[in-house]
């Protein structure tokens, strides 16, 4: 694995080479210097770690209703001002009302052993006595939604499959499904409870915690992530072929009929010309209420402002504005992206072009755009541009953005994918353990440059990335 980081590092440096002695033509040669200036000053910057060190420790947790969450608000406009944004603004944002409690599990047969776990977001609470039960032993949620009806009559059903660890987080997909969808599929079998094993790439003894569903007509069962070495202890004893029972307790409390109030913040740097197009800088502000969120999506909140600032600091904006989204309720499913786009139903052809970082702790090796075939001449420049930094320009012209800007990018919005080193990304997420002490120091300069010249040049160039 560490030679495929090694080989895909390579061949961004190769292309850097071949991509240094060729100017760009989108841009004048004034121009050419500004952007070459604002990726100095952003390689000898510490300005984003700075943010991010500010956001966790003046803020640190900050889930969609919690008290974390409301002080992230002001936090982020109070930051963004001071940063030099022209403009600063919120848009309302509700959603539901959940809070985690405590959670409690331990083996009671057949070799009785504490476990660790965590409840997954979202989940309803067992009840203050808890739930005793035989275990069902599933390797994959395509197991469990092949076994039989009523087959888990009473039971609670666990689901071991381990995510794999790769550079670009694509083990994440083929694990996650059990998460969202785990629970309900449980329950429609006739189980009580679910446990899976938690959806991160480490061996630390803490759970990943991480959004869960569930569907109308369907009874709410109790639903948590074990640690990863506790789901091996609990594989490891039904490999003994005895019957396994576990003892489970959420005090997790699901309240859908009452509502709490977050907020999209929003700020823009001013477009000297076209200040009515802008070009999206994405992240969310919310983090789930473990850990402080250094890492998801702190990089994020940190990297997308502190690249608009050094912006801000050039004698003249550009022509276009820049935008710098912070949605709230992303680990929610979406909830403040969805929500900005019923509001800003009537621009969505004003978003010129769109990123958001939501992946990875490393520095940027790829862009892969999503644009219209005229203008990958316009980002062929661009990648000349920056291929110095060691990134490649990627063939292929089918960039969807990530997370939150997904919505706009359906909607018609081009849109620019960043993939990074994110080898340890997952052995944090959604845990006690994303703190900032994991955040890398020394890749946020090449992310915040990267960034910033992409906004710079996308607000600049004038060019019709629809096109």
């Amino acid at each position: 694995m560490y030679q495929q980081v090694i080989k895909k590092i390579g061949l961004g440096i190769t292309l850097s080479l071949a991509f240094t002695s060729v100017w760009a033509n989108t841009l004048n040669e004034t121009q050419l210097k500004e952007i070459n200036g604002l990726k100095n000053a952003a390689l000898n910057s510490t300005l984003a770690y700075e943010i991010d060190e500010s956001l966790t420790t003046e803020v640190g947790a900050r889930m969609i209703g919690s008290k974390g969450d409301k002080l992230a608000i002001k936090w982020a406009q109070a930051k963004m001002k001071s940063l030099g944004f022209d403009k600063v603004w919120t848009e309302d944002v509700t959603y539901i009302t959940w809070e985690r409690g405590m959670a409690e599990a331990r083996i009671l047969a057949p070799y009785p052993q504490k476990m660790v776990v965590l409840a997954l977001g979202g989940s309803v609470g067992t009840g203050e006595q808890g739930i005793k039960a035989l275990v069902v032993h599933f390797e994959s949620l395509n197991d469990l939604q092949n076994a039989k009806a009523g087959s888990l009559d009473g039971k609670i059903a666990f689901i071991s499959k381990r995510m794999t660890r790769e550079i670009d987080g694509s083990g994440y997909g083929p694990a996650v499904g059990g998460r969202g969808a785990g629970a309900v599929v449980a329950a429609e079998k006739g189980a009580i409870g679910f446990i899976l094993r938690s959806i991160g790439s480490d061996n630390n003894r803490v759970g990943h915690t991480g959004m869960m569903r569930y569907k109308e007509g369907v009874k709410k069962i109790p639903a948590a992530a074990l640690s990863n070495p506790d789901a091996d202890l609990l594989v490891n004893q039904f490999k003994r072929g005895k019957p396994v029972e576990v003892y489970l307790k959420l005090t997790s409390q699901r309240k859908d009929d009452v509502a709490v109030t977050s907020a999209n913040v929003i700020g823009e740097i001013t477009g000297s010309e076209n200040p009515e197009e802008f070009v999206v800088l994405g992240a969310h502000l919310d983090s789930w209420d473990v850990g402080t969120g250094a890492l998801d999506d702190g990089i994020g909140v940190s990297v997308t402002m502190a690249a608009a600032s050094l912006i801000a600091k050039l004698p003249q904006r550009p022509k276009r504005s820049i935008r710098v989204i912070l949605f709230a309720g992303e680990e929610v499913g979406l909830v403040g992206a969805n929500q900005y786009m019923e509001k800003n139903s009537k621009n969505l052809d004003k978003h010129v072009i769109g990123v958001e970082w939501d992946f990875a702790n490393g520095r940027i090796y790829d862009m892969r755009p999503g644009v219209g075939p005229q203008s990958l001449n316009n980002i062929r420049d661009l990648a000349k541009l920056i291929a110095p930094m060691g990134v490649s320009l990627n063939p292929q012209n089918n960039g969807r953005g990530s997370s939150d800007i997904r919505p706009l990018v359906s909607a018609g919005m081009p849109a620019m994918n960043f993939s990074a080193n994110g080898l340890d990304y997952f052995d944090y997420h959604h845990t006690e353990n994303d703190t900032l002490d994991k955040v890398d120091q020394e890749a946020l300069p090449q992310i915040t440059a990267v960034y910033a010249m992409f906004a710079y040049f996308a607000a600049q160039s004038g060019v019709d990335f629809r096109k």
